[in-house]
């Protein structure tokens, strides 16, 4: 069982790109044609990840002349050269298989904006503690009428 878990651990790339479900990313992938290597680029959303150690793969959907296309990458694949972040995602969903139905504009995603500041003023940021308990004051019952 180690065996197996050390060639796993050989093939396993080292650094990773930083995306998640809902990202709209590129996938640059390098296609063999005979004797030549060439880089395709595929650009779409990212609707699905499976996570098993070597075999973590993802889901990328894009739009091509009105056809909806999905490929799946394997994320530690040599053939995956790097996948480049091109719009952040705002989703609730782990797995994004109902934009399979939406056409158009519903297909969109919103966009994750993350202020400048957001960061810098996050690691100032100081605990508040707790605001004083404010009771509300009941009026009386004749006003109440």
């Amino acid at each position: 069982m180690n065996e197996i878990r050390a060639i796993e651990a050989s093939q396993m790339k080292d650094e990773l790109d930083n995306f998640k479900v809902g990202d709209t990313v590129k996938v640059h992938f390098k296609i063999v044609e005979g004797k030549t290597e060439r880089i395709q680029v595929y650009e779409g959303l990212v609707i699905a990840m499976k996570n098993s150690r070597v075999g973590k793969t993802f889901t990328v959907r894009k739009n091509s002349y009105g056809v909806g296309v999905e490929r799946i990458f394997p994320i530690h694949s040599p053939r995956v050269t790097r996948v480049e972040l091109t719009r952040a995602g705002r989703v609730r969903r782990a797995k994004l298989y109902y934009i399979r139905e939406k056409i158009g504009k519903a297909a969109k995603i919103r966009e994750l904006i993350v202020k400048k500041g957001a960061k810098a003023n996050a690691a100032q940021a100081v605990p508040v503690t707790s605001a004083p308990v404010v009771e509300k004051i009941a009026a009386p019952e004749s006003a109440r009428s």
